[in-house]
């Protein structure tokens, strides 16, 4: 039962990055790339009707962690009680940029919400990769201090950032260099994802100009994807063993490279809808190889005193997990329904809508 509710909630997970991941990339291309009335109105008009539905499985996701893996769920919120406060501000001020910005129409007050929601998108890319950085690297459960644990085995706090910006601190830091890296890895990867739905989505006069942008960050991508893979070493010694141990794991990097290879090719596609699909392949792809890398660990301890968070020791009582499942058969029925009814609904280009308009 472990094993099913964490497929499930890594599955949501996913969900969410490839559906609330273009909003935050649009509203990155928004912030640096839409001078003109016509392309701001493109842009959140392609992402109007959807942004706000997308992030139920934000919220789906808490809601499963919680139920399946409650100690993970107390752990992780008090641990990254810092950034995950920020993070709820900044989904804030998303919002409010887009649904404030047509209410008064004022030159000063449009640009105010303008950079509310750029810089908002921009800063939750980032923080979201630092998030999994977080994770990938690990945790001093415990609060271990010269091999003497100073709380219970899976208690843990940190701050923004620790004096050495190093990953490899005793007591380390929300930030720190490596996972900033996989933060800006985040930003550049939802930059692309973002200006592929608004090439599908618009007949902007921007797209010409973004499937340029695509092809030029990909490059960028591909230097810091090469970049993170070497460095991972020295964050986990053997970071391949479960892909030698359980080589059918292989097809998530495999998912993840023909995404980012079929990325160069965006310039000659015919048909709009076909840079999103691969950009979907690679943030699906790079999620799951992620997570594969490091199952069964939901978050690895980084002493040798308190043992790793895993989808084992964090689980619910295997007869609550069984319940759940009648109850998530049912909600998950019921989510496909909207969003296939909302998706159909909203089919085609979306540059008329008037979203925000007043």
């Amino acid at each position: 039962m472990e094993l099913f509710w964490y497929i499930i909630l890594m599955s949501m997970l996913a969900v969410y990055i490839i559906l609330d991941g273009y909003d935050f990339g649009a509203g990155i291309i928004h912030l640096f790339f839409a001078k003109t009335e016509k392309d701001k109105k493109a842009i959140t008009n392609a992402i109007g009707p959807f942004w706000d539905a997308n992030e139920v499985w934000l919220i789906a996701s808490g809601g499963i962690l919680f139920f399946a893996f409650p100690t993970l769920y107390a752990s992780s919120f008090s641990g990254f009680y810092l950034p995950l406060i920020m993070i709820l501000w900044l989904l804030i001020f998303r919002a409010i940029g887009l649904e404030l910005r047509g209410q008064i129409h004022n030159k000063m007050w449009e640009a105010v919400w303008d950079k509310a929601f750029g810089l908002a998108s921009l800063l939750l890319a980032l923080f979201f990769g630092i998030a999994l950085g977080n994770v990938v690297r690990g945790v001093n459960l415990g609060m271990v201090t010269n091999g003497v644990s100073a709380h219970e085995a899976h208690y843990f706090f940190l701050p923004l950032w620790n004096p050495t910006f190093s990953p490899q601190a005793e007591h380390l830091g929300i930030i720190d260099w490596f996972t900033l890296m996989l933060g800006i890895i985040g930003v550049v990867s939802l930059t692309i994802h973002g200006a592929n739905w608004i090439i599908f989505k618009t007949n902007s006069s921007l797209n010409s100009k973004l499937k340029n942008v695509i092809f030029k960050l990909n490059i960028v991508l591909l230097a810091l994807i090469i970049l993170s893979l070497l460095v991972w070493h020295i964050i986990e010694p053997q970071p391949f063993h479960n892909f030698l141990q359980y080589p059918w794991l292989w097809v998530f990097p495999i998912i993840f490279f023909i995404g980012h290879l079929g990325l160069f090719k965006i310039r000659t596609f015919k048909k709009d809808g076909t840079g999103f699909l691969f950009s979907s392949l690679f943030l699906f792809g790079g999620l799951t190889s992620t997570v594969a890398s490091i199952f069964p660990k939901l978050l690895p301890s980084t002493n040798s005193v308190n043992p790793d968070l895993t989808i084992y020791n964090m689980a619910a009582h295997e007869y609550g997990l069984s319940v759940g499942i009648y109850w998530f058969a049912v909600a998950i029925v019921l989510v496909l329904v909207y969003f296939t009814i909302q998706y159909k609904v909203f089919k085609g280009k979306m540059d008329d809508i008037g979203y925000g308009e007043h």
